[in-house]
């Protein structure tokens, strides 16, 4: 039987998680509160105990096939790195495929320019800097032990309970313009399946995008938003006016359009929903339909 073990039990590994577990597999996954650990017991999951301050018992890899990499790395680096590497690595041969979830982060700003997974790496923020090192030290037990790492650079994550339509609807959303600048994409049910690709199809070391086929500037989604709502747009607002956390502003500092096209040439993969318009679209009718 396939099991994963997931490090971290968030947006995304619970999303591949819940669809893997539809299909037979055994699913684990690691927590740090008794809400999370509540959660697994409810869907039926394995768990573990992990807060980064000590290496989790060898025996609960017992059976393991895959690993899916999911927590952020802090101050101290990152916490399945920094305390289970030596556990990973001595057990290299027995995953099939582990996965290590980044950011596009890690390319840092190019002022609107194109980047893919040959672009040089030059991060611009703390957490990319973060994430940087962070896939660094996975490659690097990759290229020593043989575990067969595979990284996944993310773009902006958006899905059920998280995207535009529901902040338009509360309130929430701002059209915030500032010039030149774009992000991109991705559904999260896309990323479901482009770590379904690769499970199906391993070549460990290599990186991938995770993103659709048009970067946008953050404005234009808010207004779709609106349109499919049959609400006003709020209104724009310029950048240097906007009063926005230091996080919010982070995510500013940096503009780039990001090629997914290894995913669709290496692993075969065909997005579900190739910008966000067929997103919220599909978004706002499952809405409808549930409720």
């Amino acid at each position: 039987m396939n099991h994963l073990f997931c490090f971290g039990m968030g947006y995304c590994a619970r999303a591949l998680s819940k669809d893997l577990a539809n299909e037979g597999w055994q699913i684990t996954g690691t927590f740090r509160s008794e809400a999370s650990k509540a959660m697994l017991i409810g869907t039926g999951f394995g768990q573990v105990f992990f807060d980064g301050s000590a290496p989790v018992p060898e025996s609960v890899l017992d059976g393991v096939t895959h690993l899916l990499l999911s927590i952020a790395p802090g101050k101290q680096g990152d916490p399945v790195l920094v305390s289970c590497s030596q556990v990973l690595a001595a057990r290299a041969n027995q995953f099939q495929w582990v996965g290590y979830l980044s950011t596009t982060g890690v390319y840092g700003d190019r002022a609107g320019d194109w980047v893919d997974e040959t672009s040089s790496l030059s991060p611009s923020t703390e957490r990319g800097q973060r994430r940087l090192e962070a896939e660094t030290g996975w490659l690097d037990l990759y290229r020593r032990h043989g575990l067969a790492v595979h990284l996944f650079r993310l773009a902006g994550i958006y899905g059920p309970g998280r995207n535009q339509l529901e902040a338009v609807r509360d309130g929430k959303a701002r059209r915030i313009v500032k010039q030149g600048q774009v992000f991109s994409r991705i559904h999260l049910n896309d990323i479901t399946g482009i770590l379904r690709a690769s499970m199906a199809k391993p070549d460990p070391g290599a990186a991938y995008n995770l993103c659709d086929d048009e970067a946008a500037p953050p404005q234009d989604v808010v207004a779709y938003a609106a349109e499919l709502l049959g609400v006003a747009a709020p209104p724009e607002i310029s950048f240097d006016e906007a009063e926005l956390s230091l996080m919010a502003r982070s995510f500013y500092a940096e503009s780039k359009r990001v090629s997914n096209a290894r995913v669709k040439r290496e692993l075969g993969y065909r997005l579900i929903y190739p910008t966000y318009r067929e997103g919220l679209r599909a978004l706002l009718k499952n809405d409808i339909v549930s409720g």
